[in-house]
């Protein structure tokens, strides 16, 4: 009883801590080239929650950390590197998905109908989905969330990283992130953070050193095209995986959550 009580639980403190990340983030006064803020954890609050529900249901031992939401994924679905395909086709998920509220003309939000792909979003689902077969034995002991969940966006639509912002608006954004990535590890006692590309490495470095915390930091390069020297991203990843001896937890066995629950 106990563990199924932890089960759902888990979700609830997910879900509440993200959100009150995001209404932290969107506190922040961010000045040009800033327009556009887009809070996909607000309005694909349910399909987040399902995402939440299904895949975290107890401790984690491995947690991916990716930076923050992309046009075409996350932004659209709620769910990180959220390229269409495969939230929908292998991750199995669904809800309502609303639009932010100041919505950029070239970046509109149609959620599951958007017709674009996240090319970083399916490089990272396809290669798990090559070797855990399904996604159950990807979450059976690993998770994945952005450090930051809100997407920033200059006039044009570009997207603005958090490596990119300057002076108290970075400071501040990076308070915020790194406190919660603080709880988050400690609720799940992660004990490994795999930061996808240097930025997400380095913030995980930075909390794990001031918090005092024992969890390890380790990294593998970013699925996406803009990244440098990334062509055959999957073999590199799959590298990263053996090397640090972590392609045992990605395998095709077993079904996570009926296990915990027995």
């Amino acid at each position: 009883m106990l563990k199924i009580f932890f089960n759902l639980y888990v979700p609830n403190q997910l879900i509440a801590l993200e959100y009150e990340l995001t209404k932290r983030i969107e506190l922040i006064k961010f000045g040009p080239p800033v327009e556009y803020v887009y809070s996909p954890i607000e309005y694909a609050l349910s399909v987040h929650l399902n995402f939440l529900n299904k895949y975290c249901c107890g401790t984690k031992n491995i947690l991916f950390l990716g930076m923050n939401p992309g046009p075409w994924g996350m932004s659209q679905t709620g769910i990180p590197f959220g390229e269409i395909n495969s939230v929908v086709n292998w991750l199995k998920l669904s809800g309502f998905i609303g639009k932010p509220q100041k919505e950029q003309n070239d970046r509109k939000i149609t959620g599951f109908n958007c017709k674009r792909s996240e090319i970083s979003g399916r490089r990272f689902w396809n290669f798990f989905k090559s070797i855990c077969g399904n996604p159950e034995n990807f979450f059976k002991y690993s998770f994945i969330r952005n450090y930051c969940p809100v997407a920033l966006m200059d006039a044009s639509g570009r997207n603005i990283t958090p490596a990119e912002l300057k002076g108290p608006e970075q400071k501040r954004l990076r308070d915020v992130c790194d406190k919660a990535l603080v709880t988050i590890i400690k609720l799940l006692k992660v004990e490994k953070i795999i930061g996808i590309g240097r930025f997400a490495e380095q913030r995980a470095k930075n909390v794990i050193k001031i918090s005092g915390l024992s969890t390890k930091t380790l990294w593998m390069p970013h699925p996406s095209p803009r990244s440098t020297d990334n062509k055959n991203w999957n073999d590199k990843a799959s590298k990263v995986l053996n090397d640090l001896n972590l392609i045992q937890f990605f395998t095709k066995t077993s079904d996570i959550c009926t296990e915990i629950v027995s």
